[in-house]
């Protein structure tokens, strides 16, 4: 090819009449542009693959001005954020270009950034020979910056915030590098805004699992088969769960409840909540099964909630024997009053008669007879009185052996005349105990009135309750014991798990409360005590109330 067709050429490829210099230079100039072109391109790219939901936006803010600054004189960037009708710093980056303290709110009088984010436009701020008052001055004055491209960030026509490019040099943009940077702002806005959206599901469904966590009562969430899905600490601890969250236990099973009497199969069948109260492991509990519906209104999955009632059930059960306790004293102070006055014309008369008359008069027996049973009367009214006054629980020092006598002169002549034999076989060299006489007296009344209903019910020839006071040691602590045994028809090996619940009982309807022995573990407990028990169906059984004795 001659040297003319080759300038020809040059100058068809060029587009201008130059010279070889000329020729390099203009090429020269293109290579550098498609280099910004690519940079530009890599910094739309890398916004949206590197800014990911594990990334922080300090991290976003640094390699944006990496990259930037590969193509631009950029000393400083700085976002916005616009949140609740408040534009507020969220980053600047370098660290030590922060000006305002980040979170602080702009205000919107004299703000160049407010002015920005109100006409939605794209602004080149000159600040050199600039009059005005804008609060952002400051901030650029102390930094040094000279020029400013403020970008507003926007998605789908909502304000996200506020992109600040500072440069410490007077800078003039292109018209292709402002709409490399208006798309740079819009790619930034929709990243902002799924980060934001992001946290807010995780901040929700972590406030969730937080509060599913903390509830003191036992929560369950089982699929339609009954198979357990998730629980919470309150459900694992009680249950001795796995604590990864995962078991392939069954609902039913670890309920010990039979399938086709389940609160939950209910559910499934009526898709409406059901409520129950149940045994779990002594303990009495309210069950509340509420099942769960999807968008299409299908049942999927059943939430139980469980909620332990022992100690309310008991608190309750208290209040009852106690309301009962009250009205039995009120009755027997009005029938004392009543009674006490001819009681004592009875016992007073039969006194001077009995002077009067010799041992060996046929009326000297009657008498001594009408004598006995006035004072009989008396002293049943008087432990009557003792017994039920339930308003003095003052803990004192009290006798096991003096509180059994007086339940003995309360309900023993009624046990006799059942034909029921009472043993008494009380230890007078044991120490008192600190506690309230009428509520150990109460939890006596109860252990002896059940043994007699027990012996009620069995065909034994000889029927024994058998009644005695002891003190044992045990891991260094002294115990005064006090033991109920019967020869009556026991306690079966499953009901022997509930007895101690309230309004369980075995007895037959109208026969008692189940009341009894839930009040009278609770007195005991109150007293640093318990009650323990021993049975075997058809060979009666032993109860044993156990305090702590007085030093």
């Amino acid at each position: 090819m001659k040297i003319h067709d080759q300038k020809k050429m040059m100058s068809l490829l060029t587009g201008v009449q130059s010279s070889k210099k000329s020729y390099y230079t203009e090429l020269k100039k293109m290579v550098t542009e498609l280099k910004k072109k690519n940079t530009q391109l890599e910094i739309t790219n890398d916004v949206t693959k590197s800014f990911n939901i594990d990334m922080s936006i300090d991290e976003l803010m640094k390699n944006l001005f990496d990259k930037l600054n590969q193509i631009f004189p950029c000393e400083r960037i700085s976002l916005s954020l616009y949140k609740h009708q408040e534009l507020m710093i969220s980053n600047a980056y370098p660290a030590q270009s922060l000006y305002f303290p980040i979170g602080f709110s702009l205000p919107k009088e004299n703000s160049l950034y407010w002015n920005v984010i109100q006409s939605l436009q794209m602004t080149f701020y000159q600040v050199r020979n600039k009059k005005d008052s804008f609060i952002e001055n400051k901030v650029y004055e102390s930094l040094g910056i000279q020029s400013v491209l403020l970008i507003p960030l926007t998605s789908k026509e909502k304000i996200i915030g506020l992109l600040s490019i500072g440069s410490k040099s007077t800078l003039q943009y292109e018209k292709d590098d402002l709409s490399f940077f208006q798309q740079l702002g819009d790619q930034l806005a929709v990243c902002i805004e799924n980060a934001q959206l992001y946290q807010e599901v995780l901040t929700s469904k972590k406030e969730w699992e937080e509060t599913f966590r903390a509830v003191s009562e036992m929560i369950l969430v089982v699929d339609l088969h009954g198979n357990i899905l998730n629980y919470n600490d309150s459900a694992q601890e009680f249950f001795s769960l796995p604590s990864q969250k995962k078991t392939n236990e069954n609902i039913h099973s670890l309920l010990s409840m039979d399938i086709h009497d389940s609160p939950i199969l209910e559910s499934l069948q009526t898709k409406k909540p059901v409520h129950r109260q149940i045994h779990i492991q002594q303990r009495v509990c309210e069950l509340h099964s509420y099942p769960i519906f999807n968008e299409s209104q299908n049942m999927y999955a059943i939430i139980v909630y469980i909620n332990d009632i022992t100690e309310k059930s008991r608190i309750e059960a208290q209040l009852v024997q106690s309301g009962k306790l009250a009205a039995i004293g009120e009755m027997a102070a009005g029938i004392a009053h009543e009674l006490n006055n001819p009681l004592t014309a009875i016992l007073g008369n039969a006194q001077l008669l009995l002077r009067s008359v010799s041992k060996e008069n046929r009326s000297y027996q009657l008498l001594t007879d009408i004598f006995t049973c006035g004072k009989r009367c008396k002293t049943i009214i008087q432990n009557l009185l003792t017994f039920s006054r339930q308003d003095e629980y003052r803990f004192e020092d009290c006798s096991i052996n003096e509180a059994v006598e007086q339940v003995l002169g309360l309900v023993g002549y009624q046990i006799r005349k059942q034909n029921i034999l009472i043993q008494k076989t009380l230890d007078d060299s044991i120490g008192t105990v600190e506690g309230n006489a009428q509520q150990i007296g109460q939890i006596i009344l109860n252990l002896l009135i059940n043994a007699k209903d027990a012996l009620e019910e069995t065909d034994v020839p000889k029927k024994v309750i058998k009644i005695g006071t002891s003190t044992v040691k045990e891991n260094g602590k002294q115990w005064v014991l006090l033991s109920v045994a019967d020869n009556g028809k026991g306690i079966s090996k499953q009901h022997l798990q509930e007895i101690f619940n309230p309004f369980f009982t075995t007895k037959r309807p109208g026969k008692g409360t189940g009341l009894g022995l839930s009040v009278s573990l609770g007195i005991a407990e109150a007293h640093g005590g318990t009650i323990e028990v021993k049975s075997e169906l058809g060979k009666g059984s032993q109860f044993l109330l156990k305090l702590p004795a007085k030093h």
